[in-house]
């Protein structure tokens, strides 16, 4: 089954309302969706986490791709990134993302071909319901959404979530500013939903660590169950865990340097960006040898959303919740999304690969607003529109 063509598509994934955080308000996403389709006629999707990926594919991947073997992804990857440890030793993450996508739809075209769903082809399933948290923040207003501006309103918001969803399992933006307007919302959602739901937080390194040490009792006080980023570098972090018993986690996927400083906890990844499933699969197997935890983040379409399904489905290690921004998308690529989680759970897809079907209609529409208005991963000043910067870190 030859490889006869392969397509990306840089699309904008616009939220509801621009959520709020310490780089600014974030209206929405930019990804790339792939496909490769083989001489057979089927297409694998995929999708890497930045538009960028899309020129990387066409200019440079693609052309190495077309003719091959499209079974052959081991072949692939030495194709197009043929020295692993070099590749990241010149930090050519963007070149890894761009492959990853790619491997990520070859495994949906063996899925197809073979007609099983992804899980299945990576050995089967420990788990078909796959638990993802909701995410809260401060919000601005959307179009026809009245954005959540006040700790209140955040936890009005959840309380919501949790009467309409069953919403049990929370994360949150934790990176204002102001920390005790952040630590406010958390107090808040604690007192009206109790004791019982899950509270992980996501700071983005916004806070010194002389501002995160003053942090470390209320937040514990408060029974948080994990604290991404919470300073800006590793040695902090390590400073930190002295005074904190929350755990930490990082996008940080250096494996060898958690084990010897014994933080953080756990990863929070993706599967492009480590340079598609295969390797995720043999990433989060290291992270269990190391007894570190692993779960994907938010921000993706319903194409690299349905890989995680799968990944958690398989691979018993991913035993925490992953992140999800489901409820604040407004749009999806594929027909079935965005995906929906009912008591903190969605089901994996049952359906060949991904399980996922490409709607063309809304590919066209996403990509029509990523050209008319260009990517949406920049952070702006909402007092300055147009002007884009990082906000003071306390």
């Amino acid at each position: 089954m030859k490889i006869r063509r392969i397509t990306a598509t840089p699309v904008n994934l616009p939220l509801e309302a621009p959520y709020v955080w310490v780089f600014g308000e974030l209206p929405g996403f930019s990804v790339t969706i792939v496909e490769v389709e083989t001489e057979d006629g089927l297409v694998g999707l995929g999708e890497a986490p930045s538009p960028q990926a899309a020129a990387i594919i066409r200019d440079r991947l693609a052309p190495a791709l077309i003719g091959r073997d499209a079974f052959d992804i081991a072949g692939a990857e030495h194709v197009c990134l043929p020295f692993w440890r070099g590749v990241q030793s010149i930090n050519d993450q963007a070149g890894i993302t761009a492959f990853g996508a790619i491997e990520m739809a070859l495994w949906d075209l063996r899925g197809k071909a073979w007609n099983l769903p992804l899980y299945q082809v990576l050995g089967g399933a420990v788990r078909r319901d796959i638990p993802f948290t909701d995410y809260f923040s401060l919000r601005g207003d959307g179009p026809g959404v009245r954005g959540e501006r006040t700790p209140e309103a955040v936890a009005d918001y959840c309380v919501a979530l949790h009467e309409t969803h069953g919403t049990t399992f929370f994360e949150g933006k934790f990176s204002t500013a102001d920390p005790m307007i952040s630590l406010r919302m958390l107090e808040l959602i604690r007192e009206r939903l109790g004791e019982k739901v899950m509270l992980r937080i996501d700071s983005n390194q916004a806070y010194s660590l002389a501002t995160a040490r003053r942090l470390v009792r209320p937040l514990e006080a408060l029974g948080v169950r994990n604290w991404e980023d919470p300073v800006a570098t590793a040695d902090e972090m390590v400073e930190l865990r002295r005074h904190c018993s929350i755990p930490f986690s990082t996008h940080d996927v250096n494996i060898a340097r958690a084990m010897v400083r014994k933080v953080p906890d756990a990863i929070c990844g993706n599967p492009a960006v480590l340079g598609g499933i295969g390797r995720l699969v043999r990433f989060v197997g290291a992270c269990e040898h190391a007894g570190l935890d692993f779960w994907c983040y938010s921000g993706d379409s319903g194409v690299g959303s349905a890989a995680y399904l799968h990944l958690s489905a398989a691979l018993g290690w991913i035993r925490e919740p992953n992140q999800s921004l489901f409820r604040m998308q407004t749009t999806d690529v594929i027909e079935e999304g965005p995906f929906s989680p009912r008591n903190n759970t969605v089901r994996v897809p049952e359906g060949p690969g991904l399980g996922v079907t490409l709607s063309r209609e809304r590919l066209a529409r996403c990509h029509r607003d990523f050209v008319e208005n260009g990517p949406m991963n920049k952070y702006h000043d909402p007092a300055a529109p147009g002007i884009y910067r990082r906000l003071p870190l306390a």
